[in-house]
């Protein structure tokens, strides 16, 4: 996972998630501790239904009921992590099954404090083992701000 850092931001998102599964309640955990350190409790995550397996209403995490929230009509390739100050971070989605150097280059991209791409050209390339990432820009402007471990 790679997050911009703390400040007023611009743009379609907060930052990037890779997870390892279409599992969203085994996914979850993980990617929430990481961000409880920034958001503190989060009560709430909203997730389009047509890119998890079948997930349960609600999972509990470090001992704190997390409701999930599928719609149909929820962006693509987005989750929204909602804290209970309502503060809520807007992760691109990166498909488990994206090749690696595209899946970085996507989540080094949406981690740039300034980057106001829309999802899809944050993803472009992703959908396949070839990335199709432009090589001359491919590592030129995308410089993470925040990387956590523990997450993918």
């Amino acid at each position: 996972m790679r997050l911009r850092p703390k400040a007023l931001t611009t743009g379609y998102v907060d930052g990037a998630w890779w997870p390892r599964s279409r599992d969203l309640a085994a996914e979850l955990p993980a990617l929430l501790a990481v961000l409880a350190v920034r958001l503190g409790e989060i009560p709430r995550v909203s997730y389009n239904l047509t890119e998890w397996d079948t997930a349960p209403r609600q999972i509990a995490v470090d001992g704190l009921r997390v409701r999930l929230s599928g719609f149909w009509s929820r962006p693509a390739h987005t989750v929204d992590v909602v804290a209970g100050d309502r503060r809520r971070l807007t992760l691109l989605l990166v498909p488990p099954d994206t090749e690696p150097s595209t899946a970085h280059h996507a989540m080094m991209c949406a981690a740039e404090r300034e980057n106001v791409d829309a999802v899809e050209v944050l993803l472009r390339g992703t959908t396949t083992s070839e990335s199709t990432v432009d090589s001359a820009g491919a590592g030129s402007s995308c410089v993470p701000e925040q990387t956590f471990q523990g997450a993918r």
